[in-house]
């Protein structure tokens, strides 16, 4: 891994966690991601499940975590499964973690190859009464290929359908929303990389540049320091590609006269930053530009204001629709009769800004969280408002990653990322 060794305190707190919220004589098992392939012997890079990393910081396929607190066996209450390394995987594939490095990296003790699973696990079954499963629950999944985690759980209930099964959802949907300090330290780590990126394609960007190159200078700052890539696919939009959510091609001209729109972030030791800002491809924003530019700035400002304890996220919703409609107003874009007149379940604001405002961020760029339950201090937000007025051709979303704390204000991590018209504008001069 390219990242730095992570304090293996962070992953004994993350399963004293987990097995706090566990049912007696209850056991839970958590496996690692398949390697995709491609097609022929080709496959995509090796990316960890995120429950057995916050578990484990375990970052290796062919991985199974296993917690039964109530083991009669003291050895028996954390286990963990891997793949045995051997002279021919370390010449061709690089080392595995070997029981000793596995034991730095996790805390965990007790560690078996992976041909011992069986039988060892047919032990603990007999021992416990539950079984915790590990499902994709997030709000956003939509899931077509079938997980490593979705054939063993089908295994499972077939060779042992008497245990009662629970699910570990409702358990890291909570834990995982609030962050530990290490972990804020990490994505905080993600947010400087992000700064380095975008701070080296302020001097690089000019007319005619295209939007796959300022891509490539991203990326080249993100490997450079650490970052194992971009946290998600990045969205660089110049022009009208500015006003489609979703544009990833990134294979166009920048214009003399547009605005990029640059969504990117990177990703540190698993762990997300998500950014966006938009610059001028001339350095310079025309009046109009930077009216919509600073009617975005003054609605995540405000936004991000409202990220405090006990706040509820419809309500926050409602409550940045409402600031969003004034600016709207005072753009020209929508009237006082269109809000009148506006669709309670679709109102007038959502023309110009059809997405939401804040999401959940950390080991996924979607991170968990139960959307239907208050604020919590330690909770990582993104805020970002956007302005898509595809006749002008002009798409504006600004967008900044957020720590609610115990009280005031939340905490910035990417204020030190530039993000006022003038400065802007000046490192793009420079």
């Amino acid at each position: 891994m390219k990242y730095l060794p992570i304090d293996r305190q962070l992953f004994i707190k993350n399963r004293e966690k987990f097995n706090a919220k566990m049912q007696p004589k209850s056991l839970a098992v958590f496996n690692s991601n398949d390697i995709y392939p491609v097609s022929a012997d080709s496959t995509l890079p090796f990316a960890q499940h995120r429950d057995i990393f916050y578990l484990s910081g375990v970052d290796q396929e062919e991985s199974i975590l296993v917690l039964f607190p109530d083991s009669p066996k003291p050895q028996h209450k954390e286990i963990l499964f891997l793949k045995e390394t051997n002279d021919h995987i370390a010449v061709w594939e690089g080392e595995k973690l070997t029981k000793e490095k596995a034991f730095e990296t996790t805390g965990i003790k007790t560690i078996y190859w992976l041909q011992e699973f069986e039988k060892v696990f047919f032990e603990l079954m007999t021992q416990s009464e539950n079984v915790y499963i590990n499902t994709n629950e997030h709000y956003r999944a939509k899931i077509e290929t079938e997980t490593r985690e979705a054939r063993f759980v089908s295994w499972l209930q077939q060779k042992y359908p008497g245990h009662t099964y629970l699910r570990s959802q409702p358990i890291l949907q909570r834990l995982r929303s609030v962050k530990e300090p290490q972990e804020i330290a990490l994505i905080q780590e993600a947010c400087n990389i992000t700064e380095k990126g975008f701070r080296r394609i302020l001097s690089f960007v000019k007319p005619k540049v295209t939007e796959y190159e300022i891509e490539a200078e991203f990326i080249h700052e993100f490997i450079k320091n650490r970052a194992s890539g971009f946290a998600y696919t990045p969205i660089i939009g110049s022009g009208y590609n500015a006003c489609v959510l979703h544009y990833i091609e990134n294979n166009q001209v920048c214009n003399d006269g547009e605005v990029i729109l640059l969504d990117v972030g990177a990703q540190y030791a698993n762990y997300s930053s998500d950014l966006t800002r938009c610059v001028p491809v001339s350095g310079k924003f025309t009046p109009r530009q930077k009216d919509v530019y600073n009617a975005v700035l003054r609605v995540k400002n405000a936004a991000a204001a409202m990220l405090v304890v006990g706040n509820d996220w419809a309500k926050y919703h409602v409550e940045v629709g409402k600031i969003m409609t004034k600016e709207l107003i005072g753009l020209g874009l929508i009237t006082d009769e269109d809000v009148k007149n506006e669709n309670p379940d679709w109102p007038a604001y959502k023309k110009y800004f059809m997405h939401g405002t804040s999401h959940h961020i950390g080991l996924d760029t979607h991170d968990y969280g139960i959307l239907t339950e208050p604020m919590q201090a330690g909770m990582v937000f993104t805020v970002e408002p956007g302005i898509y007025i595809p006749a002008e051709k002009l798409g504006i979303r600004l967008e900044d990653d957020y720590v609610i704390q115990e009280k005031g204000a939340p905490f910035n991590l990417m204020a030190n990322i530039p993000i006022e018209v003038d400065e802007i504008e000046a490192l793009m001069k420079s």
